[in-house]
């Protein structure tokens, strides 16, 4: 019976070391990866923060929503800086959130300590509706990803005028990973669609097809290729893994959910080059 109460040691012991050092191997491995945002001072301004309301993932009917860490890195890179900072959704009240993004292994600092701010929860069950929202009162208007915005942003009418508003206002607009579905759809100063010519990244379709969700209707890389964008990318061993972000004028967007760090950091070394609007 030893050999027994040894196994069991053994798979207690093997199960507590994967609990406390996959998140790290994750890491390590490029999910979340450490990235210091430099300090930056930018209070009286403002940014919003927009996200899905769709919590369907058709046609199996899984659940979906906004993937955690890429709405609160930026919230708090924001915060941080002394911006006051907004929510909104689609159709407003609370945000869905994609199952396991706010748990082991996946859930970052941010995540834990957004879960853990009742001001910053009552934001997210409460968020507002794009249509009640002005761009005018915003330096920044950062749209976030998760598998169920492939169902509403690029869709929502109102949420392509709130976008064309504020970039005919200068406003900086930002993104991460199918948060760029949020700019397919909106106009330029031009009237042609704003990302046309205009250098842009988000999710790649080799990591959809990686994570199996072929099925959504909306694919960020297809989606800003046919409207015009140039459109950039890393690659890694898996995309999962990897990360990008680029600037093109008032148009900061990061690849997937590694990229929420160093997105929010430009949007923010931006603003501090620009005076109050």
């Amino acid at each position: 019976m030893a050999w027994i109460a040894f196994t069991l040691v053994g798979l207690i012991i093997l199960a507590m070391a994967v609990y406390f050092f996959l998140p790290s191997v994750l890491r390590v491995m490029g999910l979340h990866r450490h990235y210091t945002i430099p300090e930056f001072d930018l209070t009286g301004r403002r940014a919003l923060v927009i996200c899905t309301s769709h919590s369907r993932l058709d046609p199996k009917n899984r659940d979906t929503g906004a993937f955690g860490s890429e709405f609160t890195v930026p919230y708090y890179a924001f915060i941080n800086a002394g911006m006051d900072v907004d929510m909104a959704s689609i159709k407003g009240g609370e945000i869905p959130i994609q199952p396991g993004s706010w748990s082991w292994p996946l859930a970052c600092d941010d995540d834990k300590r957004f879960m853990a701010d009742a001001n910053a929860m009552e934001k997210l069950r409460n968020s507002r509706p794009v249509t009640e929202v002005n761009p005018d009162d915003y330096d920044v208007i950062f749209m976030a990803g998760g598998w169920g915005a492939a169902y509403d942003l690029a869709q929502s009418e109102e949420l392509a005028d709130l976008v064309t508003r504020a970039n005919g206002s200068g406003k900086i607009l930002g993104s991460v990973c199918h948060g760029a579905l949020g700019l397919v759809s909106a106009k330029g100063l031009d009237g042609k669609l704003l990302v046309k010519g205009r250098r842009v990244t988000g999710v790649t379709d080799n990591q959809i097809h990686t994570f199996g969700i072929a099925v959504t209707p909306r694919h960020p890389e297809e989606e800003l290729r046919k409207a015009g964008a140039i459109y950039e990318c890393q690659h890694a061993w898996l995309d999962p893994f990897a990360t990008h972000t680029t600037i093109d004028g008032n148009l900061i967007t990061g690849q997937n959910q590694n990229s929420g760090y160093e997105t929010a950091h430009r949007i923010l070394e931006k603003m501090a080059t620009q005076g109050n609007r």
